[in-house]
């Protein structure tokens, strides 16, 4: 592990342990969230023995865990800054794979603004809204391994 990695690590280590307590197969996985602030959220993943395929790369469902929760951290994020009580739920989603996943991944979703309005209107209006949210996987080499598109639906609760 690099200085970087470490220094990465321990800035997000809440969301470490948010994902070891809440949602463990993506903790076992190897997901870790590694930067997210009010535009974006990085998510990596690891290729290792214990998420991959019988083809020797990453199995699918790892990187679909991990680029739900690039979109997921930072909607969340967005809803716990506005103060109010907001449902949100994954309703439709879409993938591409394009090369085999090998070595470390990292998965962005940059959809900040988006989000804002999205939360804007959802207060505003009392009724639900949706948004299709999208993360792109890029390996070490900077090729795209997969991408995912998740609607998001997020609703104000009474």
């Amino acid at each position: 592990m690099s200085i970087i990695d470490y220094v990465c690590d321990m800035r997000y280590l809440k969301y470490d342990w948010f994902t070891l307590l809440k949602l463990p197969a993506v903790w076992i996985m190897g997901v870790r969230v590694c930067y997210l602030d009010a535009l974006s959220c990085k998510v990596r993943v690891r290729h290792r023995w214990i998420n991959q395929n019988p083809y020797r790369s990453m199995f699918w469902a790892v990187q679909g865990m991990a680029s739900e929760l690039s979109t997921g951290i930072l909607l969340a994020k967005k809803v716990k800054e506005t103060g109010r009580n907001i449902s949100m739920l994954v309703t439709h989603n879409r993938a591409s794979f394009t090369k085999k996943a090998r070595g470390k991944i990292i998965f962005t979703c940059q959809q900040g603004h988006e989000i804002d309005e999205l939360l804007r209107r959802a207060i505003a209006t009392g009724e639900g809204q949706t948004l299709w949210m999208h993360s792109n996987g890029i390996d070490e080499m900077g090729d795209t391994v997969s991408s995912f598109s998740f609607e998001w639906s997020v609703k104000l609760k009474n």
